[in-house]
């Protein structure tokens, strides 16, 4: 199986559980809820997507024939003796991201994470499983680390999803034009409900990747 990958990057990650923690992102291209395309945003399922994952051509991006090869292309980007942190994002990694390629990097003693819209069933041996689900969509992973919800979504409730196998419930203001207000609400349902935590993109903030 061939790997198609819109960017690889090391940085900080910037939200969720493990802001501040040293990262290789790798961003898979395409996504089952919007096509990455702006004339196809309004029909989209997911409408308020701010990421690129259209194509191979962002920084350390390109088509990778097998497992071993992105794996080493991945690797690469590690710079430390300590055990590689890999966050595979999208789009939707599990689109691409599979068994052959877990195992393999497991094998080289790397931790591995997805951020995933949770409507695609995960492969087992992911160290760390953040779900970000869209109103409108079936999700079929119910159980995992991280539950992290870009709010506020219209006709999506966060307290529907408390009853999951999360160990942590996360809020994040949606990033659009009304940022302010959306991040007023979003620190005024967390202080009403502290089941929740505040999760800010602390990398938007800091300018980096």
């Amino acid at each position: 199986m061939s790997y198609k990958i819109k960017e690889t990057y090391l940085t900080i990650q910037g939200e969720g559980a493990h802001a501040g923690r040293v990262a290789i992102f790798c961003r898979f291209t395409g996504c089952n809820l919007w096509s990455g395309h702006e004339k196809d945003r309004e029909e989209a399922t997911c409408k308020f997507c701010d990421t690129d994952f259209v194509g191979t051509d962002g920084a350390g991006g390109g088509t990778f024939e097998n497992h071993q090869q992105l794996s080493h292309h991945i690797l690469s980007f590690w710079n430390s003796n300590g055990k590689p942190f890999i966050v595979f994002t999208g789009g939707e990694p599990l689109l691409q991201l599979d068994k052959k390629l877990i195992v393999y990097l497991k094998s080289k003693e790397a931790q591995i994470a997805i951020e995933t819209n949770g409507t695609i069933d995960a492969p087992e041996g992911i160290d760390w499983i953040c779900v970000s689900p869209k109103k409108d969509t079936e999700l079929l992973i119910k159980k995992g680390n991280e539950l992290k919800i870009v709010y506020p979504q219209e006709d999506l409730d966060p307290s529907n999803f408390l009853d999951l196998d999360f160990d942590v419930f996360s809020l994040q203001p949606m990033d659009d034009s009304n940022y302010n207000n959306n991040l007023n609400k979003t620190l005024e349902y967390c202080t009403a409900n502290p089941n929740w935590r505040l999760s800010l993109q602390m990398h938007k903030y800091l300018q980096i990747p």
